[in-house]
């Protein structure tokens, strides 16, 4: 029988939120549009295009849910004493920090020329928040499900993204760390 879990403080949960608030309000100041510059919210954006980065969930949606994963692992992994809440809120501190880093010219330049993504121009604020929001439903599933359950979970994930789009998380990271040309070439149809 597994023992009863206890719940994520209400003081967590407000810190998690101002981390998140923090971070919009920093890409709002650093002049990433709110929206999509195309005037529309769309809740799935499932082309490749332009649209992607800039709606609240496309085919990089997994790669967020799967960052959940690997941080409430990582959080049991190194701190595994310390409340669930806490962890969440770290979880939430590096997701929120991410999400600024990434909307950075230095980053925005970096994925144009190491990865298949030639046009991307960085994410709108919603989608920034939505992809806090999705890591955040990753940390709650991989606290709630069981490793075997997350663990099928986020490679069932990464296996559609990447039949469906030809990249993913690992191949993201592995992209923008050191290219390959011939990962490049295949994401590219050639």
């Amino acid at each position: 029988m597994r023992p009863a879990r206890r719940g994520i403080a209400r003081t967590h949960i407000l810190i998690a939120a101002a981390i998140a608030a923090i971070a919009i309000a920093t890409l709002l100041a650093m002049g990433r549009p709110p929206i999509c510059t195309c005037g529309t919210i769309e809740l799935w954006h499932g082309a490749v295009d332009a649209g992607n980065s800039q709606h609240v969930a496309d085919w990089y949606t997994p790669s967020h849910i799967v960052h959940g994963f690997l941080f409430y692992a990582l959080g049991w992994l190194l701190l595994r004493r310390r409340p669930v809440g806490e962890r969440l809120v770290l979880a939430v501190l590096i997701e929120a920090a991410w999400e600024v880093i990434e909307n950075t010219p230095f980053v925005i330049d970096r994925y144009r020329e190491a990865t298949i993504a030639l046009g991307y121009t960085g994410d709108s604020v919603l989608n920034s928040a939505a992809d806090i929001g999705w890591m955040v439903l990753g940390f709650l599933l991989a606290w709630r499900l069981p490793v075997a359950a997350t663990v099928a979970l986020a490679v069932a994930l990464e296996l559609l993204a990447l039949w469906v789009i030809r990249d993913n998380l690992t191949l993201n990271v592995l992209m923008l760390l050191w290219p390959i040309e011939a990962v490049r070439a295949w994401q590219g149809g050639a």
